[in-house]
C-alpha cells in the first residue's frame, strides 16, 4: 500500500528491510489521489514498536493512506524520547480541527487501574466523543476496547485470577459480516491482559453485536453503530516475538508469569514461537479498511457524522 508517513519515522526503515512497501510523504504527494486519513492514538509504552506493528498491517492494502499520530497532552510517556513524540505526534487540539476516515486506539498498560484512575481518562473520553462525529470508523484494541465499551455503554471489566497470556483459538459468530471475509472458521489471536469483559454484559446491550469469541480467551470482537465502532480484546497486531519479549521481561522482574500458551514450539522458549495469527491479522485490518472505512467514508471528509 502507498502509505504516506514521515520519511524519517523509524518504522519506515524497519519495514523496507522486511520488503514491505511503504511510500514516504515526498513520493505520495506526486500521486493525484485523495488518501484515506487514518489517526492512531498510540497508548502503548514502546511507541516505535507499536508504530511499526500497525504500519506493517496497514501496508497490506492497495489503498493510499495518510497516517497521523496523536499524543495525550495529559500524559508524558516514560519509554519514548520526548523528541520522537514532538516530531511525529500531534496534540488533540490540533487533530480536533480535522476529520478522519479511520482511527485506531491501541491498548495501554493500565488495565489494573479503574478507568477513572488513569491520568489521561478525561482527555481520552473527550477524544472518544469527538470521534463519533469526526471519524468514519474507529478500531479499539485491547484496553482501548474495554475503555470504549465502558465509556459508551457502561460495560465493566473484571480482573482475572491470572494473566490471559498466549495465542488462542477464536470462532466466527456471524460469517456474513464483511469483517470476516476470507476468514477460516477457527482463527488465532494473541492475548496479553489481566482483565476481561464478559459475554452476558455485551448481550445485555441491544446496540452491541458480539461477532467473535474464544472458548478460553472469551469475548474477542464486538461491533457497534453498524461497524463505525469495532472493539477487539486481543493483539492481532503483535509481531512474532512480542509475547516472547513480554514473557522474558516479566521473568526478569520476578513477576508471576506462565509460559505463553500455544506460542513456543514444543512449549520451549529456546525453540522460538510458532506464528499462527499473521494471516488473520492481515485480513482483519484489510477488511476493516475496505468495508468499514473506504466503502463507507465520504469523499468530502466534512460530511462525516
Amino acid at each position: 500500500m502507498p502509505l504516506k508517513i514521515p520519511k524519517n519515522l523509524p518504522a519506515v526503515e524497519t519495514l523496507m528491510n522486511e520488503n514491505i512497501f511503504v511510500m514516504d510523504s515526498e513520493r505520495a504527494e506526486s500521486q493525484d489521489i485523495r488518501p484515506l486519513k487514518i489517526l492512531i492514538i498510540n497508548l502503548m509504552p514502546l511507541k516505535v514498536t507499536t508504530e511499526t506493528d500497525l504500519i506493517r498491517l496497514l501496508s497490506n492494502s492497495p489503498l493510499q493512506m495518510e497516517v497521523d499520530f496523536l499524543r495525550m497532552s495529559s500524559h508524558t510517556p516514560k519509554h519514548t524520547p520526548i523528541e520522537h513524540m514532538m516530531e511525529f505526534y500531534k496534540p488533540f487540539d490540533v487533530v480536533s480541527q480535522s476529520n478522519y476516515d479511520g482511527m485506531i486506539v491501541t491498548g495501554a498498560p493500565v488495565e489494573l487501574l479503574s478507568f477513572e484512575e488513569v491520568n489521561y481518562w478525561d482527555e481520552l473520553r473527550q477524544i472518544f466523543d469527538w470521534a463519533q462525529t469526526h471519524v468514519t470508523s474507529t478500531f479499539y484494541i485491547c484496553w482501548a476496547a474495554q475503555a470504549g465499551l465502558y465509556h459508551f455503554y457502561g460495560i465493566p471489566k473484571y480482573p482475572l485470577s491470572e494473566k490471559m497470556f498466549g495465542v488462542y483459538e477464536h470462532m466466527v459468530l456471524d460469517k456474513l459480516n464483511p469483517i470476516f471475509r476470507g476468514f477460516d472458521d477457527v482463527f488465532y489471536v494473541p492475548h496479553s491482559r489481566h482483565t476481561e469483559i464478559r459475554r452476558e454484559d455485551i448481550l445485555s446491550v441491544p446496540e452491541l453485536t458480539l461477532l467473535s469469541e474464544s472458548p478460553i480467551a472469551g469475548v474477542y470482537m464486538v461491533m457497534a453503530r453498524g461497524g463505525r465502532d469495532i472493539f477487539i480484546t486481543g493483539h492481532s497486531e503483535y509481531s512474532p516475538y512480542t509475547l516472547d519479549a513480554e514473557y522474558k521481561r516479566d521473568l526478569k522482574k520476578g513477576l508471576p508469569i506462565h509460559l505463553p500458551e500455544n506460542y513456543y514450539r514444543n512449549n520451549n522458549p529456546d525453540e522460538g514461537p510458532v506464528v499462527r495469527w499473521r494471516s488473520h491479522a492481515n485480513l482483519l485490518f484489510t477488511n476493516w479498511l475496505n468495508y468499514f472505512v473506504y466503502q463507507e467514508t465520504p469523499y468530502d471528509l466534512t460530511r462525516i457524522g
